[in-house]
């Protein structure tokens, strides 16, 4: 039923709406989920914390709930796969030689515009003028608070300049995964199929690779905080994927995209509000851009 409601809201302006809701749902989940990528724990720890939760939860949801993929489907989940390993791999060699707060900005930032224009090679989607001022808009506002975080970085320039092209390079597969799962999700004809399995195939890489971390590291974490953190990751994450890959099965894959990298700003937003950073006049305003961006494809949308 949930199914086929959401194969009969896919290209009408109720899905449009629910899309955007979607999309700003995974936006302020991707901000937490963000965080916890780089902080207290080594992020290959936490990266193989949070898959091995999120294929626990979702395989009796696969095995029993949805219907089996067909072979075409296989195929396509095990590139997603591939592109998703490369791209864990590449986020967590960023985060570990730089500031999450540079890194994280020039990911997510890099990200849309690549979509924008996949989406429109692969989906035959088409962006107005007034849509693309407002991607310039939001990935400026995005690479502004790499850079304004780039200026107080304690990290030495060497180790930061290769965090940034590792960081480029992530954002390029954002691009990459965004446009191939939604090519994905469009496939199967249950669109939970691919999302129930999807979970299942990625989570397996990485807690592998960070079980031999843990065996080589002098002093490797408890595993019961590692777990919860893990804990935290996986059901957010299945929270926050699940809702833009929804987004772009309903509506266009580009706006969805764009809209989902707000996550940027809701990041600030909760640093300023929960954990008292200061904001300040020129980050407030590199928010309000982004902010402005969002809000411009979204009045493009309905214009164009």
């Amino acid at each position: 039923m949930l199914s086929q409601l959401v194969l009969d809201l896919a290209g009408t302006p109720k899905g449009h709406l629910v899309a955007l809701s979607l999309a700003l749902f995974a936006a302020i989940l991707h901000a937490v989920f963000g965080a916890l990528q780089k902080g207290r724990h080594d992020p290959w720890m936490t990266r193989g914390a949070t898959d091995i939760v999120y294929a626990l939860v979702m395989l009796p949801v696969a095995l029993f709930v949805v219907p089996r993929p067909s072979p075409r489907i296989w195929l396509l989940l095990g590139g997603a796969w591939a592109i998703h390993t490369i791209y864990k791999l590449l986020q967590a060699s960023a985060y570990t030689r730089g500031d999450f707060t540079v890194v994280y900005p020039v990911v997510r930032g890099t990200g849309p515009l690549i979509t924008v224009a996949a989406a429109g090679v692969v989906f035959g989607e088409t962006f107005s003028p007034l849509q693309w001022l407002g991607v310039a808009a939001l990935t400026g506002g995005i690479f502004g608070l790499a850079g304004y975080n780039l200026g107080k970085a304690t990290i030495g320039i060497g180790r930061m300049q290769q965090a940034l092209v590792l960081a480029l390079l992530t954002g390029v597969l954002v691009a990459t995964y965004t446009t191939y799962d939604a090519f994905g999700i469009r496939s199967s004809a249950d669109p939970f199929t691919f999302l129930a399995w999807f979970f299942v195939v990625d989570g397996v890489s990485l807690p592998l690779i960070a079980a031999v971390r843990w065996q080589r590291m002098a002093s490797p974490p408890q595993r019961g905080p590692l777990m919860l953190r893990g804990l935290a990751g996986g059901l957010i994450a299945i929270l926050s994927f699940g809702s833009i890959m929804l987004a772009t099965r309903l509506d266009k894959v580009g706006e969805a995209a764009v809209l989902r990298e707000t996550s940027t700003l809701f990041a600030a937003l909760i640093g300023w509000l929960f954990l008292k950073e200061t904001v300040g006049p020129l980050r407030a305003a590199l928010m309000g851009l982004i902010a402005l961006g969002a809000v411009l494809v979204e009045i493009g949308a309905k214009v164009g």
